[in-house]
């Protein structure tokens, strides 16, 4: 049989060195809330930006804007519904799918919006297109990018929360 040595007082346990490093429940838990805040408040931003956009300076939505606000809309109202209620469900199941597919819809856009998807392709047959330039800031900032930047915002903060072990 194999004699198994134990350790002295003199010899270091390998073990002892290690140190598990455990962050208190209540930093996690206001992290997690800085997360939410800032998720709500560019879906705030978003929300309100586009109803500026069509009730204040008159530019009609095209389809894919409308699936976009779809998407966008809710979020303003779940999110802050999550952070009272301190439910991080409604963060993993409903705001990270409207989130990607509100992501999905806006990338087709942008690439219908630059010419590169024909425009042949595209859903807005009736109204207004969804390739016609209502807005275009600095030469390169558009509606369609706007939207595209709220929801990558969004769930690069979604992942930076799921990365840092904030969101379960």
């Amino acid at each position: 049989m194999p004699v198994l040595k134990k350790h002295s007082a003199h010899q270091p346990n390998v073990h002892s060195f290690k140190r598990k490093i455990k962050v208190p429940i209540e930093h996690n838990q206001k992290n997690s809330r800085l997360f939410l805040y800032l998720i709500w408040v560019i879906a705030l931003v978003a929300t309100l930006g586009s109803l500026f956009f069509s009730e204040v300076m008159k530019l009609p939505p095209c389809v894919l804007c409308w699936y976009q606000r779809i998407a966008m809309y809710p979020l303003a109202l779940w999110i802050p519904i999550a952070i009272i209620c301190k439910e991080t469900q409604i963060i993993q199941k409903y705001v990270l799918g409207l989130a990607l597919i509100g992501f999905g819809i806006a990338i087709y856009h942008n690439l219908l919006y630059y010419g590169i998807i024909p425009e042949s392709l595209t859903p807005c047959k009736e109204g207004v297109s969804c390739t016609s330039r209502q807005i275009e800031w600095f030469g390169f900032i558009t509606i369609p990018l706007l939207s595209l930047s709220s929801f990558a915002l969004i769930l690069t903060i979604m992942g930076a929360g799921k990365l840092r072990g904030i969101q379960k």
